[in-house]
């Protein structure tokens, strides 16, 4: 039993990675890609979704994004989501095309970016330390009602506080490499 739930916060903690590694390719790098709007939800048919269910994303040159929009209904909301993302993008839409140039990244944007970095890793780092007190709460309760030895259960939370350890340097890794990308001219 305990050892199913630490292969299962393990799994959790690389989702909570793989969604830092979705989002920090949404961070402009100076290059245009698709997957910068990715983390862009759009307010369609009443609920929040993800702007690639809603329109097709592609990047035609090195700083322009076009959005084809699949229901001309929805291009406003498109283009509204696009301009409070806090990507700091001007789209200008045309239809059901909404082009979306990319200015050229000065020091103060590039700050801008990187804060906006951080701020996801630590969100990830706090998503981490949940799914770790998660499996500490799940071992006290184990060893509460007599199904873990407690030398057992502290065995077991060394192994979640070192896999949380790994995940945390992980994401600190991913944030370093993240930034030296951003702040590069």
């Amino acid at each position: 039993m305990s050892d199913y739930s630490l292969n299962d916060i393990r799994s959790r903690m690389q989702k909570s990675i793989g969604t830092l590694k979705e989002e920090f390719a949404g961070l402009r790098t100076g290059r245009a890609s698709s997957s910068m709007l990715d983390p862009v939800m759009v307010d369609a048919y009443g609920s929040q979704m993800p702007i690639n269910q809603v329109a097709t994303v592609s990047a035609p040159e090195a700083r322009l994004i076009t959005v084809q929009v699949w229901d001309k209904s929805m291009t406003a909301a498109v283009d509204k989501a696009i301009r409070e993302s806090g990507l700091g993008l001007n789209p200008a839409s045309e239809g059901t095309l909404i082009r979306v140039p990319l200015p050229e990244l000065n020091e103060e944007r590039r700050r801008e970016i990187t804060k906006v970095a951080h701020q996801y890793a630590e969100q990830a780092r706090v998503a981490v330390r949940h799914i770790r007190r998660d499996g500490m709460d799940i071992l006290k309760k184990l060893e509460k009602d007599g199904d873990m030895s407690q030398d057992e259960m502290h065995s077991q939370s060394d192994q979640v506080q070192k896999a949380t350890d790994d995940a945390v340097a992980q994401i600190d890794e991913m944030l370093a490499t993240k930034e030296k990308e951003i702040m590069q001219v």
